[in-house]
């Protein structure tokens, strides 16, 4: 049986752990964060939420989640 590989990623400024070759979309999904309610950056890039299930994850990458607030 082949191990998995753990690479280290920041999600909003603290170290993760994730496996290797894990999509964005699922880390999303595993975090359990609402995507209608929140803007996603990866490495000082705004994602384009329809591309989240193409985009895999590699060492160093710096994820940013930022939700949005209403109010006035």
């Amino acid at each position: 049986m082949k191990k998995k590989i753990k690479i280290k990623i920041k999600i909003n400024g603290k170290l993760s752990l994730i496996d290797d070759k894990t999509k964005l979309s699922v880390l999303i999904k595993n975090l359990k964060i609402p995507l209608k309610k929140v803007a996603i950056e990866m490495n000082n890039k705004i994602i384009d939420k329809k591309r989240l299930n193409k985009i895999y994850l590699k060492k160093n990458d710096k994820i940013e989640i930022v939700h949005f607030i209403g109010g006035g």
